[in-house]
């Protein structure tokens, strides 16, 4: 007996992971090729909560979080774009490309909830940062990545001006947290399994089978 209810699938990602569009792309695929009917949340998480407003540039922040050497560095760079290209997005990867703080980034998206936009928002700002190379600090770009998914442009800029969101979105990333989370990607399937990082399409389409055999005997 096949189960009525779409799969709940809750997303805990930062805009700028790679792995975090990487692993969301392999996933889709999977929903795909196993039909799975699925709604989808995502959750805010920051990768750098205590970055300054200036940011770091990218491989001298990777080199000092990781340890990585600058060849070490290349080659993963080298390698998110190949993978990225499996799923279909384009990694456009620069010496002086930056990582920044993402507090704002979250707000604006937990804004974009209330209009249906959320999931639309954050592919603009995956592209937008890792594509485009756009500077996600600043609340004039965040608020015409807001306008080209159909958001009100001078909405979004009071929002990010006022912090309106700030306080709701602290208490989410705090419920993630608390929950174990510590990396992401973290996907949890119907709020009860876990799964995290990006598992490739395959792993992903075995995943979703085993889930729907278990939705199927319990409903």
């Amino acid at each position: 007996m096949s189960n009525p209810e779409p799969l709940k699938i809750d997303i805990v990602s930062d805009v700028v992971c790679p792995w975090c569009v990487i692993g969301y792309r392999q996933l889709l695929q999977a929903l795909k090729n196993t039909q799975t009917d699925y709604e989808i949340q995502w959750h805010p998480f920051e990768l750098n909560p205590q970055m300054g407003p200036e940011g770091q540039n990218l491989r001298e922040h990777v080199a000092e979080k990781y340890g990585t050497t600058a060849k070490q560095s290349e080659k993963a760079r080298e390698n998110i774009t190949a993978i990225g290209a499996d799923v279909g997005f384009k990694f456009k990867f620069a010496e002086d490309m930056r990582m920044h703080n993402t507090f704002k980034v979250h707000q604006l998206l937990h804004w974009a909830e209330a209009f249906g936009k959320t999931h639309e928002l954050k592919q603009a700002l995956f592209s937008a940062h890792f594509t485009d190379r756009v500077d996600l600090s600043g609340n004039d770009v965040l608020a015409d990545v807001a306008s080209s998914v159909g958001l009100d442009k001078e909405e979004a800029l009071g929002v990010l001006e006022e912090q309106r969101f700030a306080e709701e979105v602290r208490r989410r990333e705090d419920f993630w947290l608390q929950q174990g989370i510590g990396g992401v990607p973290s996907i949890v399937f119907d709020h009860k399994h876990l799964v995290t990082g990006a598992q490739g399409v395959e792993n992903y389409t075995s995943i979703l089978k085993q889930l729907a055999e278990m939705r199927s005997s319990q409903g």
